[in-house]
């Protein structure tokens, strides 16, 4: 099957993470590859967090999607009704209503934000848009949020505005923009809103953010040949966390 029939497929976000997208490499993989390979390939755990950045990127960028998000009217997951509830359903959770509400109003505020607004729904921007790109001879699989004639703009949520550029690379977003530059010969541009106070913030990278990002693309692209490529040197169970404390 051709890459651009791959792209083509990548579109279908079922087809990204459960179809032919298994075939990439994708940067939540860095993390996994840098700091724990035993377990790379095993699907990530969703979790609220994810459920609800999720939301505000549907409320955004995706609405018709917004009415497939599951939530209850209770006040904690201890709740026996919440319990009750995920068990008739068969989700490994459920969000619950207060904190879709949270995510709507986070959400209602950037787009009624006029210089955030402009951003986002800017004509001639193009959403979801796949790419496929091979990065220090492996290949790899991404799809930006909004793809404009000048940038990359990817929608975040975070608990502490003020937190986000020192937990940025601890999420390995300096990675992510990096590989999304390189797909599409853009700069990357994260938009950023902050639950709970609807603060929003915007954040554009230095090239010392892209430069971090290059070597840890570089480092896991050797942690993946070394276990896993066509021809591995060692056996992944021999691998094992080393540092130095100081």
């Amino acid at each position: 099957m051709s890459l651009d029939k791959d792209l083509d497929l990548l579109k279908d976000d079922e087809q990204y993470y459960r179809g032919v997208g298994k075939k990439y490499l994708s940067n939540s993989d860095i993390g996994t590859l840098l700091s724990d390979p035993i377990t790379f390939g095993v699907p990530r755990e969703d979790n609220p967090n994810f459920a609800m950045g999720r939301l505000f990127h549907y409320s955004l960028i995706e609405p018709q999607k917004v009415s497939s998000v599951k939530f209850i009217d209770v006040s904690s997951r201890r709740a026996n009704k919440y319990m009750d509830a995920v068990r008739e359903s068969q989700e490994p959770f459920l969000l619950l209503k207060k904190e879709v509400e949270q995510i709507q109003i986070l959400a209602g505020a950037m787009k009624h934000n006029q210089y955030f607004s402009e951003h986002i729904y800017e004509m001639g921007n193009q959403y979801e848009v796949p790419a496929i790109k091979e990065v220090f001879g492996l290949l790899w699989k991404g799809k930006t949020d909004i793809l404009k004639s000048d940038l990359i703009i990817d929608l975040k949520t975070t608990s502490n505005i003020k937190d986000f550029k020192w937990n940025a690379k601890k999420y390995n977003y300096d990675s992510q923009a990096y590989l999304y530059r390189e797909f599409f010969g853009k700069p990357m541009l994260f938009l950023v809103g902050e639950k709970g106070s609807n603060k929003l913030a915007e954040f554009p990278c230095a090239e010392s953010f892209y430069e971090s990002g290059k070597h840890k693309v570089e480092a896991a692209v050797e942690a993946y040949n070394k276990f896993f490529g066509s021809n591995p040197t060692e056996d992944v169970r021999s691998w094992f966390h080393k540092e130095e404390l100081f």
